[in-house]
């Protein structure tokens, strides 16, 4: 079993309120292969929303508590992003989910970079909250690009 960003699935939770569909992840639905998440709804954020980058560091940083996630207008949401990560991992736990299919860049579900927090457009190095937090607990994450 496999979890998914649920924006990939085609579900309109992506910040703009909407979705990054993929074909492929979407026949894996078909077939009953994956469970999609959005951790950012899971976290109490709504849809759509502003828009979050983790500033200048990434996803394990903000789990050990050096740095924090922030929306364009300035505003902490680290404790939704915690929250929403936390609850991705149970919902992986309670499925025997060993595979996390991930929205690459996200703030959440960034695998390998994220946008470093200036809301510029730039990537920075390391992974999003909830990927840092699933690779910690052994669940293996891989990016739609890498599909």
């Amino acid at each position: 079993m496999k979890i998914v960003s649920a924006c990939l699935c085609g579900i309109n939770c992506a910040w703009n309120g909407k979705s990054k569909p993929s074909q492929k992840i979407i026949e894996l639905m078909k077939s009953g292969e994956i469970i999609p998440v959005c951790p950012e709804q899971l976290g109490g954020l709504s849809t759509p929303r502003i828009p979050q980058e983790i500033r200048g560091c990434s996803g394990e940083d903000v789990l050990a508590g050096r740095c924090k996630v922030m929306n364009k207008n300035g505003e902490d949401v680290t404790a939704q992003f915690i929250k929403g990560a936390e609850e991705t991992l149970k919902i992986a736990k309670l499925a025997g989910a060993t595979e996390f299919i991930a929205k690459s860049k996200s703030p959440s579900c960034g695998c390998g970079s994220t946008y470093d927090g200036t809301f510029s457009g730039t990537l920075i190095e390391g992974d999003g909250l909830t990927t840092a937090l699933l690779k910690q607990n052994g669940i293996k994450v891989v990016n739609e690009e890498d599909l």
